[in-house]
């Protein structure tokens, strides 16, 4: 069975972190919810607690097929604040594995430093200056071992 992590970080988008593991679970596809902090439960930017399995710390060296970012503004920020998240990201990319990210998200891909120069990529329209490359103005982008979505209806 496929693995894939999704880190949360405080201010994370509800929308788009639940709906991402909704449908990955109903399609059989193992999903860890690991939070970024010292505890499980993850405050979205809506004020919604969610309750991850794990903590990144604890599942940050186990293999995945796929690792997907929700996004949100202080979320965000925060996925772009984890030095564990970071290494992380950039091992998935020196495996050749998947990396999925939402809405603001992608610049966390951009800021990890994964993604090759011609890598085509979008995000939510007001983050697009975040990004060093082109934007493309459609609602998913799928490049290669890259796909990314440009708001909480992409997920």
């Amino acid at each position: 069975m496929a693995r894939v992590l999704l880190p949360l970080a405080e201010g994370f988008e509800e929308l788009e972190a639940i709906t991402i593991v909704d449908v990955l679970r109903r399609g059989g596809v193992e999903v860890v919810v690991a939070a970024l902090g010292e505890a499980t439960v993850v405050k979205g930017a809506h004020g919604v607690d969610v309750t991850a399995d794990a903590l990144l710390a604890d599942v940050v060296d186990e293999e995945y097929a796929a690792i997907v970012l929700p996004g949100g503004g202080l979320g965000t920020e925060n996925l772009r604040r984890s030095e564990l998240l970071i290494h992380r990201l950039r091992r998935q990319r020196e495996e050749n594995r998947l990396l999925a990210a939402i809405c603001a998200a992608p610049t966390v891909l951009v800021a990890a430093g994964v993604l090759d120069p011609e890598t085509h990529v979008t995000c939510y329209p007001s983050c697009q200056s975040e990004l060093d490359r082109p934007w493309a103005p459609a609602p998913v982008v799928e490049d290669g071992l890259v796909i990314t979505g440009q708001a909480p209806g992409s997920a």
